[in-house]
C-alpha cells in the first residue's frame, strides 16, 4: 500500500506514463492504416477489367485506398458493422463479427457470383484482413448457418489459438482455405493482406480464402476434439468425407499471388521508434506471443520486476509485445484478452511503484465488446479497493471490461479501420 503523500508525488509521473502509453498505441494503429499500406503495394492499373473483392475489418478502408489511387472500381467487400466507408464504385456489405450472420452468408454468395463472372483477361484484387473468418460465411455440405454460429461461439469461448480455430473453420467452409481464389479461376488474383495472426501466415489470416490450404480433415477433427467443440452430424460428415469446397487444385491457384502489406511487427517498430525519439530504452519481446492472457501477464509481470530492478534510479524502460492472447471463458462477465491481460498484470504487480501498462486490440474491439482494451498504473489496485472492487473476483468471472470501466481505465477508440492484432506495452521507471 502506498501513502497518500507517495501517490500525490507520483501523480505527475503517472499521468505522463499513461499519456505516453496511449500515444504509443495510437502510433501503432496509425502505422497499419490501409491508406498508407495499400497504395505502395498496388501495381499500375491495368487497361482491362478490374474487380475488387475483400473481407475483414479493414477491407472497406483498403478498398477506399484502392479507389484513392485507381479511381472508381467494380467490386464488393464484406466488413464488420461500423467499419463501412463511402466508396465510389465498390459496394460495401456489413455483417456480424465475431459470429457470422445471414448478411455475411448472402454477401459471400454474391461475392462468389461476382468472381465466377471474371475471365482470364480480368484482374481480381482481393483485400483480406482479420475478421474475414466470420464475415465470409458459406458453410460446406449440409451445415446450416445456425450450426456454424454455434460452432463459432464454442471456439471463441474455448481458449484455442487462432491458428487452430481457423484450421477447423477452413474445413467446414466452401470459401476459406483458397476457395475464393479457386472461384475466380481463370482470372489472375492479387491478394493484399493485413496480418492479424502470430507469425503472419497468409493461410491463417481470415482463414486463408485466397491461399491454398495445407491442413487435413484429420487435423481439423483433432482440433475439435482437443478443445471440446461440439460438432453436429452435418459437420462430422464434412470432416469424414470428401472435402466439399470450391476445387482447390494447383492449376486454380497458379494465377493467385499474395502480399502482406501490414503486420504486427511493423506497428511495434513504429511504436519503438517513437519511444526512442523520446529518449526511452526499448525491449521488444516479440510480435507473435500467444497463450492464455492471464498466464502471459504473469510471465510479463515477473519480467517487468526483474527488468525494473536492473535499472538505475531515474531510468525508464519500455517492454513492447504483440501477438494474440486467448481467454478460456469460465465466468459470465464481459471481457477480452487485452483487458484480462491488464487485469492479471495488475494483480501480479499489486501496485508496484513505477510500472504502468496498456494492452489493446488494434482493431478497437477486445473480445466481443466495443472496447479496445485497458490501461493500468500503480494506483489501479488502491483505487479498486477504495471502490470495493476485487481483481480476483473479476478474473474469476472473466469480467475485466466491467472492472476497468468502473475505474475509467478503458481504452475506447471506435472503429480503427485496421487490424494487426494485440498491442501491449509495459513502462518501467526506477523510482529514486
Amino acid at each position: 500500500m502506498h501513502s497518500p503523500d507517495r501517490l500525490a508525488q507520483a501523480s505527475g509521473q503517472i499521468l505522463w506514463q499513461r499519456n505516453l502509453l496511449r500515444s504509443l498505441f495510437d502510433t501503432a494503429v496509425a502505422a497499419a492504416d490501409p491508406l498508407k499500406a495499400v497504395p505502395a503495394a498496388l501495381p499500375p492499373r491495368p487497361s482491362g477489367r478490374v474487380v475488387v473483392i475483400g473481407a475483414g475489418k479493414a477491407s472497406a478502408r483498403m478498398a477506399e485506398a484502392v479507389e484513392k489511387v485507381w479511381g472508381p472500381c467494380e467490386g464488393l467487400v464484406l466488413t464488420r458493422d461500423g467499419y463501412s466507408r463511402e466508396l465510389r464504385g465498390i459496394e460495401v456489405v456489413c455483417a456480424s463479427h465475431p459470429v457470422p450472420d445471414s448478411r455475411g452468408l448472402a454477401g459471400t454468395r454474391r461475392l462468389v457470383d461476382l468472381l465466377q463472372g471474371c475471365g482470364e483477361n480480368d484482374l481480381v484484387i482481393a483485400l483480406i484482413s482479420g475478421g474475414g473468418s466470420s464475415l465470409l460465411s458459406w458453410p460446406a455440405g449440409d451445415i446450416t448457418l445456425q450450426e456454424e454460429q454455434a460452432m463459432t461461439q464454442a471456439l471463441l469461448a474455448s481458449g484455442a489459438p487462432i491458428s487452430q480455430m481457423n484450421t477447423l473453420r477452413k474445413h467446414l467452409s466452401r470459401v476459406k482455405g483458397g476457395g475464393l481464389a479457386a472461384a475466380a479461376w481463370p482470372s489472375p488474383m492479387l491478394s493484399l493482406i493485413i496480418s492479424d495472426v502470430p507469425g503472419d501466415d497468409p493461410a491463417m489470416i481470415a482463414s486463408g480464402p485466397t491461399i491454398p490450404d495445407g491442413t487435413s480433415q484429420k487435423e481439423a477433427k483433432e482440433i475439435a476434439d482437443r478443445w471440446s467443440i461440439p460438432l453436429p452430424p452435418s459437420m462430422e460428415a464434412v470432416l469424414s468425407g470428401s472435402r466439399i469446397t470450391w476445387p482447390d487444385t494447383a492449376r486454380e491457384m497458379s494465377r493467385a499471388e499474395s502480399r502482406i502489406i501490414a503486420a504486427p511487427a511493423l506497428s511495434l517498430e513504429a511504436a519503438r521508434k517513437q519511444a526512442i525519439r523520446q529518449g526511452i530504452a526499448v525491449k521488444v519481446l516479440g510480435d507473435a506471443i500467444e497463450g492464455e492472457a492471464r498466464e502471459v501477464a504473469a510471465a510479463h509481470a515477473r519480467l517487468a520486476l526483474e527488468e525494473q530492478a536492473a535499472l538505475a534510479p531515474g531510468e525508464t524502460l519500455l517492454l513492447l509485445s504483440g501477438g494474440e492472447c486467448t481467454v478460456t471463458h469460465q465466468g459470465t462477465g464481459t471481457g477480452g484478452p487485452n483487458a484480462e491481460y491488464c487485469l492479471a498484470l495488475a494483480d501480479a504487480l499489486d501496485g508496484a511503484p513505477g510500472i504502468s501498462a496498456i494492452a489493446c486490440d488494434t482493431d478497437g474491439v477486445d473480445g466481443a465488446a466495443e472496447v479496445a482494451g485497458a490501461l493500468f498504473d500503480e494506483t489501479t489496485c488502491s483505487r479498486a479497493r477504495a471502490q470495493g472492487l476485487s481483481i480476483r473476483t473479476a478474473l474469476a468471472a472473466n469480467d475485466s471490461h466491467s472492472f476497468f470501466a468502473a475505474l475509467s481505465d478503458q481504452v475506447i477508440t471506435g472503429p480503427t479501420l485496421t487490424n494487426v492484432n494485440d498491442f501491449r506495452a509495459i513502462l518501467l521507471h526506477k523510482v529514486d
